[in-house]
């Protein structure tokens, strides 16, 4: 599955129900939506310092759903990100920091 594919996804499942979707509840509280997305983040740090490939991978998966999911949680789609990626992509990354 690609991310553009989970985010499809992720949106499809704005209206499910949030008894019977884990995604539909989280979209549905965009604070818990955010605060599993941070734990997630750290998990990840976490398994990076541990230099654990296969446990990173999985935990990578994971921040990527959470991201995407507290960001439709907040009506911002992948189609958004990607713009704002697109845009970046004109100038170097330490040109764009410096323009901060």
């Amino acid at each position: 599955m690609s991310i553009k594919d989970l985010a499809q996804t992720i949106a499809a499942r704005k209206n499910s129900n949030p008894d019977t979707s884990w995604t539909a509840k989280l979209l549905n509280n965009p604070d818990k939506a955010a605060e599993k997305f941070g734990e997630e983040a750290i998990e990840a740090i976490i398994e990076a310092t541990k230099g654990n490939k296969s446990r990173l991978v999985a935990e990578a998966a994971d921040v990527l759903y959470h991201l995407l999911v507290m960001c439709a949680a907040h009506d911002v789609t992948f189609d958004d990100i990607e713009v704002e990626l697109a845009s970046r992509s004109v100038q170097s990354g330490l040109t764009e920091k410096a323009n901060r």
